[in-house]
């Protein structure tokens, strides 16, 4: 560790050299649903009252979103949480990396962990509606002392303390407030000003909810043709994902959810020329006692296996024909099984012992030699099974479940008077019809008829207080229930979709319409809060629980399924569809791209730019989705989004103006545009009139009190706006004339960074690896800078090689004659630094990174210049102490290189190092933007879901590593006990051994090891003998499979086999010099080989 000033820079710990260091001990792994729980914004639209057109209207340039925030947590809640993380954090790779994107809307006023400028706002915004505007906008005037229609920040102060009852603890968090609606800085706002402000962020967070509820399958869907000849009675799934459909003749297929057949079609009844083909009506999954259950129109319950479909036992002498089967487990070796009949009536077996009732049943004679048969009546009067059932309905049962979690049986027939019932299983206490029943029972041998009878001469309806009956027009067809969300969905004939409160059954809450068609089949997916619903025109619709709005409709003409519907089910596990015709389809939603289940991300698509705003303590950032996203820098939270900043193209660079209150982003569309960033608020757009190529970077400058914006791109150009709000009401504005030097004597390759450096210097990059330093008072080219190849380069045609990613001055030097005060990012993977006075002149170069083929992507210094942060391809964050570093001479040798990490596993495309906490932010290619400390302790990923204390370290997550980069193979450090061996004998022995001579041996580098390649084979059977001729006796380690046999005593003594066997020094392989490639640049498919 370097002593000096610098040690205080980088470290007050001792430094780790790689960030691949920490163990893997335990890996906590975070599940999260497919789409993210939002809240609605309180101005958002609500069914049945009025809204305001002006204030959710839509911008068409850009679409934002509110801001995102997880569940609020109480400060006990927090301090725990803390605490177990702190005890688990240790050496593993904890909790941090747990979810792909973490987002949460937030309703104003909501209680939520965040800054307390934020809390403010959610204040201020609860007062901005259509009731309370009128007496707002008289106070703003009361407010104006001097009835210039406008307010300066003491007015504004006042205004809000007394409106509000601010205490003056608040007053900093209303100074970051008027600054964001002052965003000209003209130190007043006006009443105009103020709800601009308040309706744009109204009007973004509404696009974000909408946008965060997107939800879409991929189409059409795919299709495949079914092996079975009758219509499909029920599709289910497994927890594997698998689909199992049966027939009506009793063909039963298994498909993966890629629809690929797992099984070849197998009929459970094997009929002959005597035997009629028995109906299937429905079938069931025993999944506990891997059973599978179908009701037959024989009135009859047949059990097979699951895995072999092998006839098992039956229970027959049913007197009506099951309709609808259900089972659910109730606890250990207990159950229930349930069928809806043709009578509408609810049978319920609850069984116990349900293992020894199974294998008793299949003890007992087969009926026709087919399957072990025992009546209903047997079932009932056993010790284990309690026969119940109750007259529900007036028609045919339709669908029935029963829901453990309320201990309820829910069914449904198309009876308009007893369309859906919930009612208990076993029924209340009624001492009088006990007694009966204990009388009918004592009874029983002198009235043996009615013994035999027993089973369905208990049928009777359930008492009033036993259910609730919900009547619906034309009957329910189908319906499904949600403890979690307490929702209770049904569909019928009359085409509409109904949400009830459970125990609410006079009234539905909500009714979904816009079928055209009888409802089919209903499903409620809990964890997305959402209803599926499919019309029996196979017309798809899901609809949103919370809002009551249908969010996607799929036509047959979008899916492409053809034929009528037999049966249809959903699968939670695969986000799937499978929908059964006269062929068999899956519709699979579209999932948000994940990463990797255990890896936070920050946005969905690559990060192309991450900025710290000093004056809000915020950190911006934006991606190739053309999102722009707010974070509170102090504890990583969500603030702020919006979306489709530059349409569809990706942002591509950004920066802010002098004042911080503005931002200014370029993107692939050729434009630059100026934001109040706060609310996603457009101010001016900054385009080019003739061409619109990509714009690559982007620079601010002011200069004379005159202030820039300088854009460069691939139109290989210096374009210069102007930034002068006076006068100004062009919302597109078009760039100055082009310097003449510029026109003749500038970039051939397009530019890809541009720094500027006071007074008056300017420097431009490209891809061909030119660096031009401009005078920017005159437009005159200062130096032209080209540097050499280094004397150990190889070309490897690598694409990008000669490109200059960016470019820095060290402003400290900018007076400084003889010394370096350039610092670019390359060609060749290289770092230059640069004297640009007496025509330029190279005084240092380097490699900056350590991989072969790495390219130096971003390069930035601390204020003094006296520490150089770079970034490579590869994802590694390098420190380089440079404070006196090419002062006065050129330098042979590198820098001092303090320390070095990898923070990513794809490139890093920015770096943004924030001086006055001593924090570095990193964005990549992998879709995260992180926070480190200066020596490399990992802070953590913004997105992730627990959030950090900047000012408390043990919230950090050092000494973890993020997962991503933990099990990637490039993150492993170097051995040094392999570094330093050369071949397999040093490092077995430690030493390499003398050769019969004397003379060290020249040794070849070690070959490689195909770990694919066998390199010998022993058959099971010799190993078998030898081990049983020779057994192993005691010993530690990997064993082969046969060690497993018990050992017997050996008759013998002496030294065995293994012992005897000669051994002999492995020779060294010499291993082949590769060919030398090399590829013509120029023309790609001509190559040759040295």
């Amino acid at each position: 560790m370097p002593s000096g000033p610098m040690s205080s820079l980088l470290s007050r710990r001792q430094l780790r050299p790689s960030s691949a260091a920490g163990n893997l001990q335990s890996h906590p792994c975070f599940h999260s649903s497919l789409y993210d729980n939002v809240v609605r914004p309180a101005t958002s639209v609500v069914r049945g009252s009025e809204r305001d057109e002006s204030l959710t209207v839509r911008r068409p340039a850009t679409q934002a979103s509110g801001p995102k925030f997880h569940h609020p947590r109480t400060a006990n809640s927090d301090s725990k949480v803390l605490t177990a993380v702190k005890k688990q954090r240790r050496l593993t790779v904890g909790p941090t990396d747990g979810i792909g994107e973490a987002e949460h809307i937030i309703r104003p006023g909501q209680q939520v962990t965040i800054s307390t400028g934020q809390n403010l706002k959610g204040k201020i915004e609860e007062k901005i509606n259509i009731d309370t505007l009128e007496e707002l906008k008289a106070a703003f005037a009361q407010a104006d002392v001097n009835k210039s229609g406008k307010l300066d920040l003491e007015e504004f102060k006042a205004l809000l303390k007394s409106q509000l009852t601010l205490t003056p603890s608040r007053e900093t968090q209303i100074d970051a407030l008027f600054m964001k609606i002052d965003w000209s800085s003209e130190n007043y706002i006006t009443w105009d000003e103020f709800c601009t402000y308040m309706q744009l962020e109204y009007a973004e967070k509404e696009d974000s909810y909408l946008r965060a509820k997107e939800v879409s399958f991929h189409l059409p869907a795919k299709i495949e043709p079914l092996p079975h000849r009758d219509p499909i009675l029920r599709i289910t799934s497994t927890p594997d994902g698998t689909f199992i459909a049966c027939s009506q003749d009793g063909q039963v297929s298994f498909w993966t959810s890629n629809l690929e057949q797992k099984r070849k079609l197998k009929p459970l009844m094997e009929t002959t020329s005597r035997q009629k083909p028995k109906w299937i009506t429905d079938f069931v999954i025993m999944t506990q006692y891997n059973k599978f259950i179908v009701s037959t129109g024989d009135r009859e319950l047949q059990f097979f296996e699951l895995s072999s479909l092998e006839p098992y036992c039956q229970i027959g002498g049913l007197e009506t024909v099951p309709l609808k089967l259900d089972y659910c487990s109730t606890g250990h070796d207990e159950c229930l099984l349930l069928y809806g009949d043709s009578q509408g009536c609810v049978n319920i077996l609850v069984m116990t012992s349900v293992g020894e009732c199974l294998r008793t049943w299949k003890k007992l004679p087969k009926h026709e030699g087919f399957i072990a048969s025992v009546s209903l009546d047997a079932v009932a009067s056993g010790p284990h099974v309690q026969f119940i059932r109750w007259s529900v309905h007036g028609d045919w049962i339709q669908q029935l479940k029963y829901y453990h979690e309320m201990r309820q049986v829910i069914s449904c027939s198309n009876n308009a008077n007893s369309a859906l019932v919930i009612g208990c299983t076993t029924g209340s206490t009624h001492v009088e019809q006990q007694l009966k029943e204990v009388g009918n029972a004592a009874g029983g041998a002198e009235r043996p008829r009615a013994k035999v009878n027993f089973a369905y001469a208990t049928t009777k309806p359930r008492l009033d207080a036993d259910q609730t009956v919900f009547k619906v027009y034309k009957g329910v067809k189908c319906f499904d229930f949600s403890k979690r969300r307490n929702i209770l969905v049904t569909g019928g004939m009359d085409r509409i979709v109904r949400m009830w409160n459970p125990y609410v059954p006079l009234k539905p809450t909500g009714m979904l319409r816009g079928h055209n068609a009888p409802i089919f089949y209903l499903f409620i997916a809990e964890e997305d809060n959402r209803v599926f619903s499919i019309s029996t025109d196979k017309c798809i619709k899901i609809w949103d629980i919370q809002d009551q709005s249908c969010l996607l409709t799929v036509r047959p003409k979008g899916h492409k399924i053809r034929g009528d519907l037999q049966a249809i089910h959903y699968s939670p596990v695969t986000k799937a569809l499978a929908v059964s015709t006269d062929q068999i389809a899956v519709l699979s939603l579209r999932l948000r791209p994940i990463l990797h289940a255990d890896i936070a991300i920050t946005h969905k698509e690559p990060v192309t730019c991450v900025r710290y705003n000093p004056s809000f303590r915020q950190v911006v950032t934006c991606s190739e989705g053309s999102v722009i996203k707010l974070w509170d820098f102090d504890t990583g939270s969500p603030i702020f989004e919006y979306g489709e900043a530059h349409d569809n193209d990706a942002i591509t660079c950004m920066t802010f103006d002098n004042t911080g209150r503005r931002l200014i982003t370029g993107g692939r569309d050729g434009c630059m545009r100026i934001w109040n960033y706060n609310n996603g608020h457009c101010l001016r757009v900054l385009k080019k009139a003739d061409t619109n190529e990509e714009v690559c970077a982007c620079s601010y400058v002011e200069m004379n009190r005159n202030r820039y914006v300088i854009a460069v791109g691939w139109d290989r150009r210096i374009n210069i706006y102007s930034d002068s709000l006076d006068g100004n009401i062009h919302h597109v504005q078009h760039p100055l004339p082009k310097w003449a030097d510029d026109l003749r004597n500038g970039h051939k390759e397009d530019i890809l960074s541009v720094a500027q450096c006071p007074p008056n210097l300017l420097a431009t990059s490209s891809y061909d690896g030119e660096v031009i330093v401009w005078n920017m008072i005159s437009g005159h080219i200062f130096c032209h800078l080209n540097a050499p190849p280094p004397e150990d380069y190889v070309d490897q045609s690598l694409d990008g090689d000669m490109g200059i990613n960016q470019v820095t001055f060290l402003k400290s030097r900018s007076h400084c004659k003889d010394a370096a005060s350039l610092v670019t990012s390359g060609p060749r993977g290289h770092i230059h630094m640069w004297n640009v006075f007496q025509g330029g002149t190279l005084m240092a170069q380097f490699k900056g990174s350590k991989m072969t083929s790495g390219m130096v992507t971003c390069v930035q210094t601390n204020a003094a210049n006296s520490v150089l942060f770079t970034t490579d391809s590869f994802g590694f964050i390098y420190a380089w102490r440079i404070d006196n570093y090419c002062l006065e001479t050129a330098e042979t040798d590198p820098p001092e290189l303090l320390t070095h990490w990898r923070g990513h596993i794809e490139s890093i495309s920015c770096l943004e190092l924030v001086e006055d906490t001593k924090m570095i932010l990193t964005s990549s290619s992998d879709c995260t933007v992180r926070m480190w400390t200066l020596n490399g302790e990992y802070v953590g990923t913004f997105g992730q879901p627990d959030t950090w204390d900047i000012h408390d370290n043990s919230s950090y997550q050092h000494p973890m590593v993020p997962y991503d980069v933990l099990i990637d193979p490039l993150s492993l450090p170097e051995h040094p006990l392999l570094g330093e061996k050369q071949d397999t004998h040093e490092i077995i022995h430690g030493s390499t051994s003398p050769s019969p001579s004397g003379d060290k041996e020249k040794r070849t580098p070690t070959p490689t090891y195909l770990a694919n390649r066998q390199q010998f084979f022993v058959d099971d059977k010799t190993i078998a003998e030898q081990l049983k001729a020779k057994p192993f006796s005691k010993g530690t380690g990997k064993r082969l499979r046969h060690e497993k046999t018990r050992p017997v005593k050996r008759e013998g003594c002496g030294p065995s086999e293994y012992r005897m066997l000669p051994c002999y020094d492995l020779m060294e392989t010499p291993q082949p010099t590769p060919p030398q490639l090399r590829i013509n640049k120029d023309d790609p498919f001509t190559f040759c080989v040295d």
